[in-house]
């Protein structure tokens, strides 16, 4: 009731041509857009000490929370990980093992199939980014190679989480074995912001997956892919060959 009441007065203010109304409303739009000065000499030096303050906090809760409590959960966390932006969500059973010199976003999840016979399993190898609000969804396996880049918001969909059968689907049930397939990054593998990596794939080594790909199926080494579903665009090793020349 109280919503239903304070809409309608919303409703009143804006559409009234009532000068109570009109008064009411120019005064709380006054309100709203309200400023206090802001001397250059006085915020700025309050923005570098917020920064500041800001920056401390982090590393330190990072240092002493955030990367112990992830090297709790693993199997094996190499050296010098660099844990940004907070804890990544971890759902499921899983094997997780992390190589050295890897970077990982607090905002990424990654996730085991509740269903599988064993326990599934992600490496992580050295040198390694993954990115904002990636979601790495373990069927079986998942190996991520040396050097590889993982932009934000990829997904390495390892299982689907549900069956294909509607009846099954809408009884609850989990996806079926056929539906489920390795994902294999190979070295210096990169892929951009919202590429999607279905079970199955194997990525060959330095092929850059374009923005917003679908890889459905097996992409060879050094080349660039692109598009829904993921091809060849063009090959990379003429690159290297023109950097050795």
């Amino acid at each position: 009731m109280i919503n239903i009441s304070l809409n309608k007065t919303k409703q009143w203010l804006k559409r009234s041509e009532t000068p109570l109304a009109k008064g009411l409303f120019t005064q709380l739009k006054n309100i709203c857009r309200f400023e206090i000065p802001a001397p250059r000499l006085v915020v700025t030096p309050l923005y570098f000490i917020h920064c500041s303050l800001r920056t401390l906090v982090t590393t330190l809760t990072r240092i002493f929370w955030w990367t112990p409590l992830l090297k709790g959960r693993c199997d094996s966390v190499g050296h010098h990980l660099n844990l940004f932006g907070g804890l990544p969500f971890i759902s499921g059973a899983l094997q997780i093992s992390i190589g050295d010199n890897c970077r990982i976003s607090g905002h990424t999840t990654f996730s085991g199939r509740t269903c599988a016979q064993q326990i599934p399993e992600l490496r992580v190898g050295n040198n390694v980014d993954i990115g904002y609000m990636t979601t790495i969804a373990v069927g079986q396996r998942v190996e991520i190679g040396n050097n590889v880049r993982i932009a934000g918001h990829a997904f390495l969909a390892g299982y689907p989480g549900h069956p294909l059968d509607a009846k099954a689907r809408a009884a609850g049930q989990p996806e079926t074995d056929d539906q489920v397939g390795n994902i294999i990054l190979e070295e210096d593998v990169w892929l951009a912001t919202n590429v999607s990596v279905l079970a199955g794939v194997r990525i060959g080594r330095g092929t850059i997956v374009a923005t917003g790909s679908v890889v459905t199926r097996d992409l060879p080494a050094m080349v660039l892919a692109a598009g829904i579903p993921a091809r060849v665009i063009r090959h990379l090793d003429n690159l290297e060959n023109k950097k050795n020349q």
